[in-house]
């Protein structure tokens, strides 16, 4: 940004994250595989560090593991975000998907999965496997650090 004599401004942290999601958007789209965890981890780090609230996304991908979409379905406040599995389901219908990575931010800083976060995983994963989706993951960030339930034996 530039301010009235056309010189520029200092970016806002906010502003600079925002700049790195759209990066991270356009060299990740639709038909690109996640070749490892690390990709993926890698991945959500950049679309949800920085957030001051609780965002709920699922990566859903195809039987190649290759993305169809990267929906963000939830927001919350500083410390939770309601999850509706209804939603996530109609979501995984609309995108034909055969796979499914779960994730969300812990703006604490703590990649600490919750109780919480435990039974909804659990919850999320049954309903999904109605439908023939498979849950490969869900991930929890917490700034530059993440928390993955499949390496934790959790899923």
């Amino acid at each position: 940004m530039r301010d009235d004599q056309g010189q520029y401004l200092p970016a806002s942290a906010y502003q600079i994250l925002e700049a790195a999601r759209q990066v991270i958007d356009q060299k990740m789209q639709r038909g690109a595989e996640f070749g490892s965890p690390t990709m993926v981890k890698d991945y959500l780090r950049a679309k949800l560090d920085g957030f001051e609230h609780e965002v709920f996304a699922v990566l859903f991908l195809d039987t190649r593991h290759r993305l169809i979409e990267d929906v963000e379905l939830f927001r919350g406040t500083i410390d939770g975000a309601s999850v509706h599995p209804r939603e996530v389901v109609k979501e995984a219908l609309r995108c034909n998907a055969a796979a499914a990575v779960l994730a969300h931010n812990h703006p604490s800083g703590n990649p600490e999965p919750s109780s919480a976060d435990k039974a909804l995983t659990r919850r999320l994963k049954e309903d999904l496997a109605l439908i023939d989706v498979r849950t490969l993951d869900h991930v929890v960030v917490a700034g530059q650090v993440t928390a993955s339930f499949a390496e934790r034996g959790l899923l």
